[in-house]
């Protein structure tokens, strides 16, 4: 997640969906404070590889949430980049997964062009795979990027990957011979220009074409499915779908919620379950706009390590927005890469809702905590360091192994890709219809672990490279 904006002299927060191993999904978000952090003075401005991890050890000494999960014996010069070094000094952490690869480093200029717009350079679309059955699927694809231009949409097959027509490999020879990782590096590298030529299954056809990665804008709720009202019955639902919280949802979100309201929409459904986190500002925004009739109630506390608590911690109230409705029962649509801001939505309405708010899905990662960034200006290093938690109005967080662990209402349901997002007839979204029309349902709870044990339960598992790139920390699957 990120945390929302603070004064001017601050650096940015924000809570981002974060996964730098291979065959996980996860969500962060980070916030950045408002004086702008400042490492020790007497870390050296060069960009040598040890003067970039002195960097990061400075900051992480005064801003790290868990100093005391720090392994301050961890050797520089035993590792040949600075994330090495950074995995090393939080490894104590990790190992409770209290910091599952959500501290790292990434580029300024890249992240920056990310959240203010949405930018990235990709086929544009969201991968997730079957490691049992080696098998590659299309999750959504973006519009104004060049995989939907080709044909290729939700509930495509990726069977072949090659640079060109004869040099294909399928897919399950390479999850043979190198897992996720092997797959992720067949689609090549982040950049525009990057062209493949894809083997695609669409039902009963099947086709190569050549898709070229352009730089794109990702728009947080699509034109096509993103936000609708769904007739069950003659009942009148609120359906919302948000890709990651990014600046340019604010409009989106509002013109959605408007809809709502100017429709009388009372219960809604809010499809979470790809969005790996991204800006605080926006998850509260998402907050005020559910938050009808609770102006002034407390919406989240932040909370930074005991050094930092006076200066930054903080409580954000519901403030009342023009587009605001007043939802009786809300159906969250979450699963394992729901993460960071979009848990703390669902966990910020529990002290409100109770029973009449659900998870519908699965288990979610399970990221209470968010990033500020820290930046090295000279050396294009932005360092996204766990440096505060987020709880309730009820001081409720902690959820570290999934929001089921703590709803008080959930409802197992399938990511059904042979149906439209926003479909009433795509499972998940029936699920969330049957809870809000009070018809049966199955529960959930919490798998023990972390992520990768969960995923094990799902047929597909976003696919997430070894290095992602900061697009694909905040939109887990993107490629």
């Amino acid at each position: 997640m990120n945390l929302r904006k603070l004064p001017a002299l601050l650096a940015i927060v924000a809570m981002l969906a974060s996964c730098g191993d291979s065959g996980t999904s996860g969500g962060g978000s980070s916030v950045t404070p408002t004086p702008a952090p400042t490492p020790t003075p007497t870390v050296a401005a060069g960009c040598s590889l040890r003067q970039r991890q002195d960097f990061a050890l400075a900051a992480l000494n005064e801003w790290y949430l868990f100093p005391t999960l720090m392994d301050q014996s961890a050797n520089p010069a035993n590792y040949t980049d600075v994330q090495g070094y950074i995995d090393a000094l939080v490894a104590p952490a990790r190992a409770q997964s209290k910091d599952r690869f959500f501290t790292y480093i990434t580029s300024i200029a890249q992240e920056n062009a990310f959240f203010n717009s949405g930018s990235s350079a990709g086929f544009g679309v969201r991968l997730a795979y079957d490691s049992t059955n080696r098998r590659l699927f299309v999750m959504e694809a973006f519009e104004g990027a060049p995989a939907l231009a080709a044909g290729i949409d939700r509930g495509t097959e990726i069977t072949a990957i090659g640079t060109s027509a004869g040099t294909m490999q399928t897919v399950s020879s390479l999850f043979a011979s190198g897992g996720s990782q092997a797959v992720s590096d067949a689609l090549g590298p982040s950049t525009a220009g990057t062209s493949r030529v894809l083997r695609i299954v669409n039902g009963a056809t099947t086709s190569d074409v050549t898709v070229t990665k352009t730089d794109y804008t990702l728009t947080p709720v699509s034109s096509r499915y993103g936000a609708k009202v769904i007739l069950d019955g003659t009942k009148k639902v609120g359906y919302v779908n948000l890709r990651t919280f990014i600046d340019t949802a604010d409009p989106a979100l509002r013109s959605a919620f408007a809809n709502f309201k100017s429709q009388g929409v009372t219960e809604v459904i809010v499809d979470l379950r790809y969005n790996g986190g991204g800006l605080v500002s926006i998850a509260e925004l998402f907050g005020d706009l559910l938050g009808g009739g609770r102006a002034g109630q407390v919406f989240d506390y932040t909370t930074f390590r005991v050094e930092k608590a006076a200066q930054y911690n903080t409580q954000k109230n519901f403030a009342a927005q023009t587009e605001t409705i007043t939802p009786t029962k809300i159906a969250f649509i979450g699963m394992a890469g729901t993460a960071s801001a979009s848990e703390m939505v669902m966990n910020e309405m529990r002290p409100y809702l109770g029973t009449n708010a659900a998870l519908i899905g699965s288990n979610t990662y399970g990221k209470p905590v968010g990033q500020i960034a820290i930046d090295k200006t000279a050396c294009d290093d932005r360092l996204r360091v766990i440096a505060f938690r987020t709880e309730n109005a009820n001081h409720q967080g902690d959820y570290y192994t999934g929001l089921a662990s703590v709803m008080e209402k959930t409802c197992a349901a399938a990511d059904d890709i042979f149906h439209p997002l926003g479909d009433a007839n795509e499972t998940s979204v029936k699920g969330a219809l049957d809870f809000l029309a009070g018809r049966s349902c199955t529960a959930f709870t919490a798998q023990a672990g972390v992520q990768k044990a969960q995923a094990a339960q799902e047929a597909n598992v976003l696919l997430m490279p070894m290095a992602p790139t900061p697009a694909q920390h905040e939109t887990p699957g993107l490629f």
